[in-house]
């Protein structure tokens, strides 16, 4: 009989399944080579550049923008942190969680209980613990949740969120339901204070660049690869001997930690944290930005985050829809039904759409689509 594998050894016969999906370069990373229209090399380079054009963009935001537009983005830019950290869990594991906003918000309550009652806490250290906080929970969380599989597992992970968020919510633990502040916002020596405005917003768009170049390595890699592999046919890495839990548990607990750091820069944005973060609501949101923007992409996710908050503050806004605006939701949740509907690969996937209809060919299929 094969013995099982854990994560220390993934042969390449065994990872098959996950090179498939990822179609030899991953889109989740940064974009699938396409058979047709152009050489695989540029393409891949054409659409690397995307990033870094988009990370160019928002770097000029503090330049010319008002303090509004500039909280508006860092708002966007921690939520895609948050959307990238499921995105590897239900993306491209497959593990669909309703329970993740349970992650961020110990990451935002690790970073206010832990700080100095007196003067500024040390950034890499505070930073550290929130992530450290909340990956300890995902794995808590995860050894327990992985054991079941489904709506079972969806509901697990919702009823441990639950439980951390009437953790804080009726005990005096995080000042109950009124929350906690955070009294001085952490520093790195003389080099970064983060009470800066225009140096927070640096330090969360490097955040998110790391986590984006990070993750789009790691599903480069033989275990991303796996991860890929368990999403399409989790029975058939079993069969041959292969070891899924580990994995699973691995990514489960990345991603937390990744949720924490999130959670980490709302604590330092808003100097505010109160039970709201860990709600069901928040998960079942970030769930939204991933599909919006089309899942088994990371650009997929960041795509989503910006165009869910984006529609947020358009259905919001009383200019354009007058007293309508205090039923935004409605128009938040159509407009999402609509786009799901006629988009079932997300927003991602708008270019190959155009490219079919306009050339009429059909391209490859990438990784995610249905």
């Amino acid at each position: 009989m094969t013995p099982n594998r854990g994560p220390a050894s993934v042969p390449a016969a065994v990872v098959a399944d996950g090179a498939a999906a990822l179609a030899a370069a991953p889109d989740a990373a940064v974009g699938s080579p396409s058979s047709a229209g152009s050489p695989p090399g540029a393409r891949s380079i054409g659409v690397a550049l995307v990033p870094l054009i988009g990370l160019a963009l928002l770097a000029s935001v503090p330049f010319f923008a008002g303090e509004y537009l500039q909280d508006l983005v860092v708002k966007i830019v921690i939520l895609a942190i948050f959307a990238l950290s499921l995105e590897l869990l239900a993306g491209t594991t497959g593990l669909v969680s309703l329970g993740h906003a349970a992650f961020l918000g110990i990451g935002a309550y690790a970073a206010v209980l832990l700080a100095p009652k007196t003067g500024a806490g040390s950034l890499p250290v505070m930073l550290a613990l929130s992530m450290l906080c909340a990956a300890a929970y995902a794995l808590f969380v995860g050894a327990l949740s992985l054991r079941t599989r489904g709506v079972y597992f969806i509901m697990v992970t919702l009823a441990f969120a639950q439980m951390a968020y009437f953790i804080f919510h009726d005990t005096k633990l995080g000042g109950g339901s009124d929350g906690i502040y955070l009294n001085v916002k952490p520093v790195l020596a003389v080099v970064l204070d983060l009470k800066d405005r225009n140096a927070f917003y640096f330090f969360a768009l490097g955040s998110l660049a790391v986590t984006y170049g990070l993750l789009a390595a790691l599903l480069r890699s033989r275990f991303g690869h796996a991860l890929a592999g368990i999403r399409v046919n989790e029975q058939r890495m079993r069969a041959t001997g292969f070891s899924t839990y580990p994995y699973k548990l691995a990514a489960f607990v990345i991603s937390g930690g990744i949720a924490g750091l999130a959670g980490f820069l709302f604590a330092v944005k808003d100097g505010f944290v109160n039970p709201e973060l860990l709600g069901w609501h928040l998960s079942g949101a970030v769930l939204i930005m991933i599909i919006l923007g089309g899942l088994g992409h990371l650009r997929g996710a960041l795509i989503g985050a910006f165009a869910f908050v984006l529609l947020q503050e358009f259905f919001q806004s009383e200019a354009i829809f007058g007293a309508f605006a205090k039923h935004w939701l409605l128009g938040l949740g159509l407009t999402i039904i609509i786009s799901v509907a006629l988009l079932p690969r997300g927003l991602v996937g708008v270019t190959t759409i155009l490219r079919e209809r306009l050339l009429g060919i059909r391209l490859a299929k990438e990784p995610g689509d249905a």
